[in-house]
């Protein structure tokens, strides 16, 4: 822990210490970070404010002594008091030792001592001393004066006192007769300097604010003489309220102050008087302006009238005495309110009061008012108490008031605009009530703000092919504008949940129309959704009228109504016509099932594409099959359907259409070169199944043929728009597509776009409008409003019912961790690893970005994840020297338990090398088991074994098995190691929760505490949060970017 002392000594200028120790009493600190820290050095950024916000690196060694070394960006650069306030900063951010504590208290004491003592002798160095400065004020005068002189007074034996002038350049910035400055000399010579420019040789004033601080200053050391007076200058408290009148002068009127003749005037603000060595403060007048009518001409008479009118405007403050030869009158006059509607840069009401013909400010505030005209002094006789009401009835309306010079005005102020314009069309609406109230009303030409009523929306639709023309007009006042323009610039500021009656909308600079708000909200929601930014109309494809809502409901609608007839219909979907099951259909559908197929067929009618997203395990296979049996039963099936699948669900698609659809022709583009020779009956096949893997191997061939429909099965697999094999499908043609996936969304709202840009090609824009309007908002800002508008859009084109919603007869399914901790050997492994690939990632990041060292990142996290499933699989020599595995006990424990109860277990593992390390213990331990990975050959003998019960453990990796996979003969699943996605993991445990199952299931999941492992289950959480936020509606929680190399502290 440093000390102060240990500080100061290493900084070795004793000046900059105790200015940084001043700085970081005040706060100057701004930022302060630790770069780098080790028992040999530590390393600071940090910024500290000064003239200016300052940046410093500093180096702090430990050694035998202490050695600092800062860098800062001031002008002095090297181990500045900027740099003393960082590393004093740092000295106190931890909490120090007792012993550690009490030494810095003695250090901070000590130094706190000696600044006092200094203090105290600086404070009177003139009975301590033979030499010191005095101030002497306005001695010089000439063209290059300056209004102080400092002067060096010398005491000599005699008590004769000599006196020697300074030269104020070299006092000022050479810091010279350091020995006679004190500290309060020093903070005047320090102020001087912002009036006294260096090397300046014109006569400088005391002037300005600073001026008059100066001079207080100067007085207060009782070392500050007037001219050659041999007292000291005093300083009066009381003030000083200036008087004008008028001096008559043989036909003329000179005017004149009550200011004597001899006074000096000080340029300071505010304006100091001098005379009889007092120095008095005049209040209500500024020396610019003091000076101007110290000069003024002399006028006639009738000129005093415009000079009293100017006066009398600006000098509130001051007493305007009218010469005697004005006759006087008296009005006794009822007032009347005057106001006047203006544009000062904003909207303004000014306020004033007519006293019989003579138009009053409301301030100043004076129960006589005085008015010249001609040689009548006329003397009106006010209402204070009315004008008050007044100016409280405005206030009390929401106005704030103010004042230009005398002038009253109110002003509105409302951060919401709408609230804002609504406020002044209520005020423009009630000018009749004031008129009638008595109030004189006056709109001045440079008034703007102004509304139009009666304004209505009209559409006029047109129909071309499947797209339809929508053409938005405001009309008002006899005129026609289009909407869209307007309101795209509008709905930054609306708010989709208002309710007030009326919006106004701005159609040309300060002109608005108010509209019904029931009016507008629809409409926004159409222009949000399909407005291009750049044409009149708005265009509007099938697949989208769903979006137009009930927007007809209270507009003025012209033309084709068969766009809304199309919106009702796609909007009430789930009302559809229900198709007839085909009798030659080998099973009984379910409710939801029924559902589905209507919705297949729904699609179908009205040519759209869909995603079938229904959860794992419900039968989104069936339901396809039903839906192509229904279309060749009613003939409709003209040419053949392209399925694609991974390929470990070719033979699942072969058996399902065997023993549900026979009435289907089925052929298989699968296999080694004996496929191509299939090819040659595609003719007569109603479905053609190939997989992904040959998809791009074979596309020559299939780009000869137009489909029927081509769909994709867990087409996730096409989440990645960049891959050959995307651009391979979505090349393809058909009449329809349709999209198979119980998670459309595993990671991000990209795989989303992904899909449905195979299914509706721009139906979702392209990827970076998507990415800046949907995916960017929801993802990182939370925006609740663009993801409902994202699920509206969506919503007629992905139908996603879960297990929990429509099977409630299924058995439960329950979710139990087991933890277990790591040994000490195991541990120390974790940590070694943890910690080495830490400093790698974090260096490379410094070096490259976070982006560029992903790699690195990914295998850092691999690395800890495969100790936490066993150390063997980390491919290290240290590795190799820890041989237990505390995940591998927990296991071999577990499952002696289930196995005594008798349970078919499922076990998955995203390492095919740690399902070999349990293939070897389960072989000691002549326990039954088969296994699937990606490089099994024969995968239905291998899930036969399985589900004939001859295994009772089925091993299985994530990727080979984690889909298309019927287990329902297993009632039990373990997930030895956690994956990222929670979706993969509940796609894996679905293979035995789904439909057939008669057993309650259990899911095991195995976690190291204090691991990485646990902080997965954490990121799991979010991306669930994500993918139900588009499924159901819910919320999101933000993902950060930096959620991967948090994992690895």
């Amino acid at each position: 822990m440093l000390s102060l002392e240990q500080i100061k000594q290493a900084i070795k200028d004793n000046g900059a210490f105790d200015r940084g120790f001043q700085y970081y009493r005040h706060d100057a600190l701004e930022s302060l970070e630790v770069k780098h820290k080790d028992s040999g050095s530590i390393v600071l950024n940090s910024q500290v404010y000064g003239n200016n916000l300052y940046t410093q690196t500093t180096t702090i060694l430990h050694g035998r002594y202490t050695i600092i070394t800062g860098k800062c960006d001031c002008p002095v650069g090297y181990n500045c008091k900027h740099v003393v306030t960082a590393v004093i900063a740092f000295a106190n951010m931890k909490k120090p030792s007792a012993t550690s504590q009490d030494e810095n208290f003695q250090s901070k004491f000590k130094m706190w001592a000696d600044d006092f003592q200094k203090l105290i002798v600086q404070e009177d160095p003139v009975q301590a001393n033979n030499e010191y400065m005095i101030y002497r004020l306005f001695s010089e005068h000439g063209y290059n004066s300056k209004d102080i002189e400092f002067v060096r007074v010398k005491q000599l034996k005699n008590n004769e006192l000599r006196f020697y002038k300074i030269d104020m350049d070299k006092l000022l910035y050479s810091n010279t007769h350091q020995h006679i400055i004190t500290k309060k000399d020093q903070d005047i010579i320090t102020m001087c300097r912002g009036i006294f420019p260096q090397y300046s040789y014109y006569k400088t004033n005391i002037h300005g604010k600073l001026g008059y601080r100066i001079l207080l200053e100067m007085i207060k050391t009782n070392r500050c003489f007037y001219q050659d007076s041999e007292q000291p200058l005093q300083f009066t408290k009381s003030q000083i309220t200036l008087e004008l009148s008028w001096k008559k002068i043989e036909n003329y009127y000179k005017i004149a102050t009550n200011l004597a003749q001899d006074v000096h005037i000080v340029a300071s603000d505010p304006v100091v008087i001098i005379a009889n060595n007092q120095a008095t403060t005049l209040q209500g007048i500024s020396h610019d302006t003091l000076e101007k009518i110290l000069n003024a001409p002399a006028v006639f008479k009738s000129q005093i009238i415009p000079m009293y009118q100017l006066l009398k405007q600006d000098l509130t403050e001051v007493d305007i005495v009218i010469p005697e030869d004005f006759e006087q009158k008296e009005i006794n006059a009822i007032a009347t309110p005057k106001i006047k509607l203006s544009n000062q840069n904003k909207a303004v009401v000014m306020l004033n009061f007519i006293y019989d013909e003579a138009v009053l400010n409301y301030a100043p505030q004076e129960q006589i008012s005085i008015i010249l005209e001609g040689d009548i002094q006329y003397q009106i006789q006010r209402d204070l108490v009315f004008e008050n009401q007044i100016k409280q009835q405005f206030e009390a309306l929401g106005f704030v008031s103010n004042f230009s010079k005398q002038q009253l005005y109110f002003y509105y102020e409302n951060k919401d605009r709408q609230q804002y314009l609504d406020f002044w069309h209520q005020f423009k609406q009630s000018l009749g009530a004031l008129e009638q109230q008595g109030f004189v009303i006056e709109i001045d030409p440079s008034w703007t703000l102004n509304f139009a009523n009666n304004a209505q929306v009209a559409v006029e639709s047109e129909t071309e092919n499947s797209w339809f023309s929508l053409s938005f007009n405001l009309e008002f006042d006899g005129l026609k504008l289009p909407l869209a323009p307007l309101l795209s610039s509008f709905i930054t500021e609306f708010d989709q949940n208002e309710t007030r009656e009326y919006v106004n909308l701005e159609v040309h600079a300060d002109y608005f129309v108010r509209i019904k708000t029931e009016q507008i909200k629809p409409i926004l929601q159409v222009i949000l959704q399909l407005y291009d930014g750049q044409s009149q109309d708005i265009k509007v494809g099938a697949y989208e009228a769903h979006t137009l809502g009930n927007i007809d409901k209270n507009i003025v609608w012209r033309g084709s109504k068969e766009v809304l007839r199309l919106a009702e219909k796609l909007h009430n979907f789930n009302q559809i016509a229900p198709v007839k099951v085909p009798e030659n259909l080998h099973t009984t559908l379910r409710d939801y099932q029924k559902t589905g197929l209507n919705w297949l067929n729904f699609l179908f009618e009205f040519k759209f594409s869909g995603i079938l997203a229904d959860d794992m395990g419900l039968g989104k296979t069936l339901q396809t099959l039903t839906h192509l049996s229904c279309l060749k039963t009613q003939k409709r099936l003209k040419k053949p359907v392209l399925v694609v699948v991974p390929t470990s669900l070719i033979a699942n698609w072969k058996n399902e259409v065997k023993k549900f659809t026979p009435n289907l022709n089925l052929l298989s583009l699968y296999g080694g070169v004996e496929r191509f020779e299939a090819f040659e009956k595609i003719a007569e096949a109603d479905i053609l199944l190939t997989s992904y893997a040959l998809i791009y191997r074979d596309i020559d061939k299939f780009t000869e043929y137009h489909f029927s429909y081509i769909i994709l099965d867990e087409a996730q697999k096409i989440k990645n728009p960049k891959t050959k094999m995307f651009v391979a499908i979505k090349s393809l043609k058909s009449d329809f597509r349709l999209a198979l996936s119980g998670t459309p969304i595993e990671n991000h709202l990209g795989e989303l776009w992904s899909i449905f840009s195979f299914l509706m090609p721009g139906f979702l824009h392209n990827q970076t409008a998507f990415k800046k309007k949907y995916q960017t908002p929801i993802e990182k800002h939370l925006d609740q409003d663009k993801q409902k508008m994202l699920n509206q859009r969506i919503r007629p084109f992905m139908l996603r019912r879960t297990k929990a919603e429509v099977l409630p007869e299924l058995p439960a399914k329950s979710e139990i961790i087991k933890y277990t901790q790591f040994n000490e050997k195991q541990a120390a492994l974790y940590e070694s690893i943890r910690i080495t690939m830490e400093a790698k990632v974090r260096e490379a990041i410094a070096q490259k970005g976070l982006a560029k060292s992903h790699i690195m990142l990914l295998d850092a996290l691999l690395k800890l994840r495969q100790v936490c499933c066993d150390p063997q699989l980390v491919k290290i020599e240290m590795a190799k020297k820890v041989e237990e595995s505390a995940k591998l006990q927990l296991f071999l424990d577990l499952l002696e338990e289930l196995l005594s109860e008798n349970r078919k277990i499922l076990v998955f593992s995203q390492f095919t090398s740690m399902l070999s390390i349990l293939q070897d213990q389960l072989e000691r331990k002549n326990i039954s088991y088969t296994k699937l990975t990606g490089a099994t050959k024969k995968r239905e003998e291998v899930i036969e074994k399985f589900t004939s019960g001859q295994a009772d453990v089925f091993l299985i990796s994530l990727k080979a098995g984690g889909v298309g996979l019927n287990l329902t003969e297993a009632d039990t699943v373990i997930h030895y190691d956690p994956w990222w996605n929670p979706a993969v993991e509940n796609q894996a445990t679905d293979r035995a929760h789904r439909i057939g199952q008669t057993k309650a299931v259990f899911v095991y999941k195995l976690i190291i505490e204090n691991s990485i492992e646990e902080k997965i289950l954490e990121l799991q959480k979010k991306k669930l949060q994500l993918q139900q936020g588009i499924y159901k509606g819910g919320k999101t929680e933000k993902i950060s970017g930096k959620e991967l190399l948090k994992l690895l502290k």
